[in-house]
């Protein structure tokens, strides 16, 4: 992890550039369908701040969050507000959010480390709250440009779903929206806490 950390700080500036204009209007539309008017929101890995702003804009109460100093830097500038910087290990909120938003964030999280971090993410949501994450489609774990990438398909999403006390609301397909990475996929969920 911390030498994902150490990638995203070293590229901040050229990453957030690159970022901040992805079109992930599907994507914030299928999450938000789930969520009233004003909801609180915990952008988990908010990058560039691309998400949190739209979603400010359309009046949601945001907190956002990243585990790269200078990524927190950049976003702090288009957000117009603190970026708490830490790691999702580091999550500590308790029954505080009713939608948390981890787009291409979880993916950086190591396998092993997975099930604490969905906990975790599952005890900083209020009752009935709703997760969106998404993953590069595939298989296994890999380092990929001095960051680690984890990859799932429908089946081992939905078991990791299940496992950490989550039902899928909504899986799906979608391309990468930058330009020139059409042909990479990513797998997306919407998950809901089980039994709610």
């Amino acid at each position: 992890m911390n030498q994902t950390i150490s990638y995203y700080d070293k590229n901040a500036e050229e990453f957030c550039k690159n970022t901040i204009d992805a079109d992930m209007s599907y994507c914030r539309s299928k999450f938000l369908n789930y969520l009233s008017e004003g909801a609180s929101i915990l952008d988990a890995g908010c990058g560039s701040g691309r998400d949190s702003v739209a979603f400010k804009q359309l009046g949601y109460h945001v907190t956002a969050m990243d585990a790269s100093p200078e990524i927190c830097k950049e976003a702090e500038k288009v957000l117009g507000q603190k970026v708490l910087c830490k790691i999702f290990e580091e999550l500590d909120d308790e029954n505080v959010y009713d939608g948390i938003w981890a787009c291409a964030s979880l993916l950086h999280v190591p396998k092993e480390s997975m099930g604490e971090v969905l906990y975790r993410l599952k005890l900083a949501l209020k009752d009935g709250g709703i997760l969106y994450a998404s993953f590069k489609y595939g298989d296994g774990e890999k380092i990929v440009n001095e960051r680690l990438f984890n990859y799932f398909n429908e089946q081992s999403l939905r078991m990791l779903m299940r496992e950490n006390g989550f039902e899928v609301l909504e899986l799906f397909v979608t391309q990468d929206v930058r330009e020139g990475r059409s042909e990479e996929k990513w797998l997306n969920v919407v998950g809901g806490d089980e039994g709610t």
